[in-house]
């Protein structure tokens, strides 16, 4: 009964639209970025009022326990970071994709100036938290070159249906 139900709503390119496909996937990525910006700009435990005990006001609490502070930083930048990318891939070449990647790029920059302004210097290396930010966007950009050079290398495949070239690619 579970994997009918399962099976059920998996994609299927035979039913499914691909302008339908695009706006679940603007949604998704949508409230992923939402979810870990507010992360990153509220952390969670909120922030020190006080200078008090050591610690000092604005910081986030819980950069008290720094290992897991630590890793709620890198895990939610690689959240949001990729949440963006497929943002801006989803909507390249649609009107205002210029307009949307500027508000995107913007919104990664505010997100970093409120991490930094919360983290205790002494408790997080941000050299990390830089690369998971940037991690999403490099693995793409290799992907894709990849994939152009696996295209221009084999320009004149055989078709597996009647063994002539197959220059559909072109």
């Amino acid at each position: 009964m579970a994997e009918n139900w399962f099976r059920r709503f998996q994609y299927d390119p035979d039913c499914d639209k691909e302008g339908d496909v695009r706006n679940i996937l603007l949604i998704i990525a949508t409230l992923i970025a939402a979810v870990t910006f507010q992360g990153g700009v509220n952390p969670p435990g909120g922030i020190w009022q006080d200078n008090d005990d050591g610690h000092s006001a604005g910081r986030a609490i819980y950069a008290s326990h720094q290992i897991a502070f630590y890793v709620f930083l890198v895990s939610n930048t690689s959240a949001l970071s990729t949440s963006l990318l497929v943002i801006v891939c989803l909507t390249y070449r649609f009107p205002l994709h210029i307009e949307i990647w500027v508000a995107t790029a913007s919104m990664m920059v505010t997100y970093a100036s409120a991490i930094f302004a919360v983290t205790p210097h002494e408790s997080v290396r941000f050299r990390y938290v830089l690369i998971a930010g940037a991690l999403p966007v490099i693995c793409h950009c290799i992907f894709q070159m990849s994939g152009k050079l696996k295209n221009k290398q084999s320009p004149n495949s055989v078709s597996p249906q009647n063994g002539a070239p197959d220059n559909s690619r072109d």
